[in-house]
């Protein structure tokens, strides 16, 4: 497994031996495509594990849309696996090579050079209690949503342990510069460039005026607590 660099975007050199395919599902083009890829790296004596994700892959190819990479981005990060995505689904903001660049982009990785993009991500927990449950990683945004309820969300945002306001609002972003071209947009947040270690706290639909969104250096802690008497089912 190549180790990657801590800069955004940066030229390594690795031996490509264990390979994954991730396919969108019930999609036969992105199977065809997964069965050549997997032939031409066999044919270079690669291994391949397809449609499952372990822990000692050299890379992810993903065959799909953005909503198949971020599904497995959870996993891939958690064991520092880079991702290749080739788009074959109908937006391709995080799957930036196209189908027909796809055999390019492999022969790219068995020269043993390629440029690795570093995204930052986010890590939740949600705390109910004295119980917090399993963390997950989000590579696009985290939200806290009032869902189908008909009352606004009464939520107290701090960074670390300053704090920030209480928002009231239908529901709160918290979002990755990859994140900001996507929800966080159309909740009228900023583009950020991807390279910034930073995160969005963006209201959806606010009730207050002087409610805007907010960036934060991206080690900060931030949290979220729905206000006393408030407590609805936030999703």
């Amino acid at each position: 497994m190549p180790k990657l660099s801590e800069g955004f975007r940066t030229r390594i050199t690795f031996s490509l031996k264990h390979a994954g395919i991730i396919c969108k599902k019930d999609y036969p083009p992105a199977a065809e495509m997964a069965s050549d890829i997997a032939k031409r790296l066999k044919k270079q004596g690669v291994s391949i594990c397809l449609n499952r994700l372990e822990d000692d892959l050299d890379v992810l190819i993903v065959l799909g849309g953005d909503g198949t990479l971020l599904h497995v981005a959870d996993q891939a990060a958690r064991h520092s696996i880079p991702v290749l995505g080739i788009n074959m689904g109908h937006l391709g903001f995080l799957t930036e090579r196209t189908e027909e660049e796809a055999i390019a982009a492999v022969d790219e990785l068995l020269s043993g050079t390629v440029i690795i993009e570093n995204r930052m991500m986010l890590k939740a927990s949600l705390t109910k209690g004295e119980a917090t449950g399993k963390s997950r990683y989000a590579l696009n945004e985290v939200v806290i949503s009032k869902g189908t309820l008909d009352r606004v969300l009464q939520l107290s945002t701090r960074a670390d342990r300053e704090y920030i306001t209480t928002y009231k609002a239908d529901g709160l972003i918290f979002s990755t510069p990859t994140g900001s071209t996507a929800y966080n947009l159309s909740a009228g947040g900023p583009l950020v460039y991807p390279g910034l270690a930073s995160i969005l706290v963006t209201p959806i639909c606010p009730f207050m005026l002087s409610s805007r969104p907010v960036l934060l250096p991206a080690n900060c802690l931030l949290r979220t607590n729905l206000e006393p008497g408030h407590n609805h089912k936030a999703q």
